[in-house]
C-alpha cells in the first residue's frame, strides 16, 4: 500500500515537471529526494500517511528537521563544480534579481510569501560553493535544491514555496529524544544561571578575577546576556537565535588550577560544537550598522563592545574555524575589522577567514606588543581606537617592501614558539627535530611495504587533531571504516572489540573531533581529489590534509605520458595548493624496491628528485625486517627546511593499543644522522669500539687482571676490525 502511493506520488511529480529538463539532469534532487522520503510538503491539516490534496503532496510524520547535509564523516564535493558566473547566468535567465555581495549573491525569499516580503533580499547564495541560506525561515540547502525549487515554482506558476519545502528523513526515536535532551539540559543550565547583577559584589569580583575579566563592568555582562552558572562556577554564553530570537544553545567558560599554578580554561557546548553555529553579539547589531570588529572569543568581543561601543560578534570555535553558514550574517557591514588575538596564530587565522569574508572589506588587526587581544587591551589601559585605526588592508599587491615585511618579520622573532607550529605531544622526538607542525608546507612520509605507515601517520595526524587541528583524511588504500577503527583504537588507547560497554563513551569523544574523511577509494583523478581539498579548506577550515597514497592517484592520468612525469606533475601540484591554501599537506608515497638489509634513504623514495625537491620535510619509517625486539622500526627526519634539523629515533609499537611510542629511558638517544655510508660504517666501528673500553672499564673496577697477551689480541682484533 504505502509502495504504491510513493510511486503514484512521484509519477505524479514527474508528469507535472518538464521531461526535457529531468533527462538533462538525469532526475532532479527534488525528484530523488521524493523517492526516497525526503521531499515533504508538511500541511496542518495533514494526517500520518502518503496522500494527494490537487497538485500537493504532503507526508505528515512523527519529527522533521530541516534538511541539511552534515559532513563530519565525510566531504562531499558537487561532480561538476559550481562558479559565481554559473550562478549568475543562471538567475539572469530565470530573470532573478539579485544583489552581487561581498561572499554571497543576494535574492529575495522565495520561501516568503511576496504579501509579506520587505525590500531586503533575505536568500544569500555563497559564491564559492553555490549553499544557500533564508535568514527569514532559515531554510538551507545546496545550489542543485534551489535549482529544483526555482524549476518547480515555474512549472506549478507559483510566487513562492512553503519554508517546509525541504525537509529531511524523519528523525529516530534515538535522535528526537537526542535533540530533546539537549533542549532541556540548555534550559536547565540557563535557568539555574545567575545574572551578575544578582551576585554579592565580593563574589563578583572573584569570578572577574578567576576569568581575568576585572575590567569588565556588570552593565557590559548584563548587555549581552552573560551569566554564571554556580555549580561548575563557569561563565555562561547564551545563543539566541531564528525568527523568534530564541535560546538555542549556551556555551560554557570555566576556569581550571593546574599543578604548576597556571590556569587554563575549557570550553563546552550544548549542542556539540559541530552543531553550535552562534555569533555571539549578533543579536546587538542593527540593520543599520556597516562596521564591525570580528573576534575569536565571547571575553573579547566584551571587551571591544565595552572600549568603542562598536558593533562585535565573537567566532562560535574560535579561530579555528570560520563556517561559511554564518557569512550571510556578516554580509550586511561594509567593513570588517579582524581582531582575532595577540599571537601569530591569530594572525594567520585573521588573513585565512579575510578570503572567506572579501579582501575588499576586511582589514586586520596585527599581533604585536602594543596590541594584544582585546581583553589584555582593556586590562592595560591600551588605546582601542588607535589599534582598530592601526589595523592594515587585507588586500594585498603581487609585490610588496621589506617596509610592509617588517612587523611580519618582528612578529616571528618575538613568537619564535608559536611560528615553530603545533607541538606533537605523543611524538616529543618529532617535535624536537621539526620544531612543529606548520601550515602551508608539504611532507613527504615513506617507509617499507608492511611497516605500518599508515598506522604511524594517523597517529601523527591524530596527536594534532586532538589539539585543534582541523584534518581532512583521504585514504585510498584502506576504506574510511577501517581507518576510523584504527585511529578510535590510538584515541582510546585501548581494543574496544575487548570493551564493547565503552565503545559509546569513547565514540562521543572521538567525534568531537575536528576530523573528516573524503569518501575516494581506489584510484582517482588528481583534479578531483584537489577540488575536494578545495571544497574541505573553504568549507570546514581544514589545516592538514593526509593523502594515502600518491601511488593511486597516477592510474588515472594519461597512460601516454611517462609515469615520473606524471608524479612531478602530482607533486607539483600538491605543493602549490599547500602554499596557496595554506595548509600542510602530508604526502605518502611507497618506497622503490631496495635490499630488506637495506636502510632506506632519501634516495629510495618513488621518482625521488621532485618529491625531495618540493617537500618541506621528508620522514622515512625505517624498519629492520630480521629483527623481532623492541627499537625494529624507527623514524628517521631526512629533510627539515624550517631550521635544517635531522635525525633519528626508535619506535616501539604497542599492539594492543596500535600506537608507536619512543622509549625516554636507555641508549636510544637522538642522533644525527649520516649522510654517506662510508660515514655509517665507520660510526657502527666507532660504537663497537666504545663498548668494548666499557666492558674494558668494567673488569678494571672489579680489579680483574688481563694478561697481557690477551691485550695484543684484542688489540689486533680491532685494528683486523676497523680494517674490514
Amino acid at each position: 500500500m504505502w509502495r504504491r502511493s510513493l510511486l503514484r506520488g512521484a509519477s505524479c511529480l514527474l508528469q507535472v515537471a518538464d521531461v526535457r529538463f529531468l533527462h538533462q539532469r538525469q532526475f532532479s534532487s527534488i525528484c530523488v529526494r521524493l523517492l526516497s522520503e525526503r521531499f515533504v510538503h508538511r500541511h496542518p491539516d495533514a494526517s500520518p500517511g502518503l496522500r494527494f490534496r490537487g497538485k500537493d503532496l504532503f507526508l505528515a510524520s512523527g519529527g522533521t528537521r530541516a534538511y541539511k547535509k552534515d559532513a563530519k564523516s565525510t566531504v562531499e564535493f558537487p561532480l561538476s563544480p559550481i562558479t559565481v558566473t554559473d550562478i549568475k547566468q543562471y538567475l539572469r535567465s530565470k530573470e532573478i534579481s539579485f544583489h552581487d555581495g561581498y561572499s554571497c549573491l543576494h535574492i529575495q525569499s522565495i520561501f516568503v510569501d511576496p504579501s509579506a516580503r520587505t525590500d531586503s533580499f533575505s536568500l544569500f547564495i555563497d559564491k564559492t560553493t553555490g549553499q544557500f541560506l533564508c535568514k527569514d525561515t532559515l531554510v538551507e540547502g545546496s545550489w542543485e535544491d534551489l535549482q529544483d525549487c526555482l524549476e518547480v515554482m515555474r512549472k506549478e506558476d507559483q510566487d513562492s514555496l512553503s519554508p517546509h519545502v525541504l525537509l529531511g528523513y524523519p528523525e529516530s526515536v534515538e535522535e528526537q529524544e537526542e535533540r530533546e535532551r539537549e533542549l532541556r539540559e540548555v534550559q536547565r543550565i540557563w535557568s539555574s544561571s545567575v545574572p551578575f547583577t544578582d551576585l554579592p559584589e565580593d563574589e563578583v569580583q572573584l569570578i572577574k578575577t578567576m576569568f581575568k575579566i576585572s575590567k569588565i563592568s556588570n552593565a557590559t555582562l548584563k548587555k549581552f546576556g552573560v551569566r554564571l552558572f554556580k555549580p561548575t562556577k563557569s561563565l555562561v554564553f547564551p545563543w539566541f537565535g531564528g525568527p523568534d530570537s530564541s535560546l538555542k544553545g549556551v556555551k560554557l567558560l570555566s576556569a581550571q588550577s593546574t599543578d604548576n599554578e597556571k590556569v587554563t580554561y575549557n570550553e563546552a557546548t550544548i549542542p556539540k560544537s559541530n552543531s553550535y553555529y552562534n555569533l555571539f553579539g549578533l543579536p546587538l547589531v542593527s540593520r543599520m550598522d556597516s562596521e564591525v570588529i570580528l573576534t575569536g572569543s565571547e571575553l573579547d568581543s566584551l571587551a571591544v563592545s565595552q572600549a568603542t561601543g562598536l558593533p562585535s560578534v565573537a567566532l562560535p570555535r574560535g579561530t579555528s574555524c570560520l563556517p561559511p553558514i554564518l557569512l550571510p550574517y556578516l554580509e550586511q557591514f561594509k567593513r570588517v575589522t579582524l581582531w582575532l588575538g595577540g599571537d601569530i596564530r591569530s594572525w594567520e587565522a585573521s588573513k585565512i577567514f579575510s578570503r572567506k569574508l572579501g579582501l575588499r572589506r576586511c582589514s586586520l588587526v596585527r599581533p604585536g606588543e602594543y596590541r594584544p587581544c582585546p581583553v589584555e587591551a582593556l586590562a592595560l589601559g591600551k588605546n582601542f581606537n588607535n589599534i582598530i585605526k592601526s589595523s592594515i588592508p587585507a588586500a594585498h599587491k603581487s609585490i610588496v617592501s621589506f617596509k610592509q615585511l617588517r612587523e611580519d618579520v618582528f612578529g616571528e622573532l618575538i613568537n619564535t614558539e608559536q611560528v615553530a607550529g603545533v607541538k606533537w605531544a605523543r611524538f616529543p622526538e618529532l617535535t624536537r627535530i621539526l620544531k612543529g607542525h606548520r601550515k602551508g608546507e608539504l611532507t613527504v612520509f615513506t617507509g617499507p611495504t608492511g611497516s605500518g605507515k599508515t598506522t604511524f601517520i594517523s597517529e601523527i595526524a591524530l596527536d594534532l587533531c586532538m589539539q585543534g587541528v582541523n584534518t581532512l583524511w583521504g585514504s585510498f588504500e584502506i576504506n574510511n571504516v577501517r581507518l576510523a577503527k584504527i585511529m578510535l583504537t590510538q584515541f582510546a588507547m585501548q581494543r574496544l572489540e575487548e570493551n564493547l560497554e565503552q565503545y559509546d563513551f569513547w565514540a562521543d569523544k572521538f567525534e568531537e573531533l575536528p576530523l573528516y574523511f573524503m569518501t575516494f577509494h581506489g584510484q582517482q583523478n588528481i583534479k578531483t581529489v584537489l577540488d575536494t581539498m578545495q571544497h574541505a579548506v573553504y568549507l570546514y577550515d581544514i589545516n592538514h590534509v593526509v593523502i594515502d597514497n600518491l601511488q593511486f592517484m597516477m592510474g588515472q592520468e594519461n597512460l601516454s605520458v611517462d609515469k615520473f612525469a606524471v608524479q612531478d606533475h602530482i607533486i607539483g601540484a600538491f605543493r602549490k595548493f599547500a602554499t596557496n591554501s595554506s595548509c600542510h599537506v602530508t604526502l605518502i608515497i611507497h618506497p622503490r624496491k631496495e635490499e630488506d638489509d637495506r636502510e632506506l634513504q632519501t634516495a629510495s623514495i618513488f621518482g625521488s628528485a621532485k618529491a625531495s625537491q618540493e617537500a618541506d620535510n621528508v620522514l622515512i619509517l625505517q624498519e629492520k625486517k630480521m629483527v623481532t625486539r623492541p627499537g625494529r622500526r624507527s623514524l628517521q627526519v631526512t629533510k627539515n627546511r624550517f631550521d635544517g634539523d635531522v635525525g633519528l629515533f626508535p619506535l616501539d609499537f604497542i599492539k594492543s593499543s596500535l600506537t608507536f611510542s619512543s622509549p625516554v629511558k636507555g641508549k636510544h638517544k637522538l642522533r644525527k644522522v649520516p649522510t654517506k655510508p662510508e660515514d655509517e660504517e665507520a660510526e657502527q666501528v666507532e660504537e663497537a669500539a666504545a663498548k668494548k673500553e666499557e666492558v674494558k672499564k668494567e673488569k678494571a673496577a672489579k680489579t680483574v687482571k688481563t694478561p697481557k697477551t690477551n691485550k695484543n689480541a684484542t688489540a689486533g682484533n680491532e685494528s683486523a676490525q676497523k680494517k674490514n
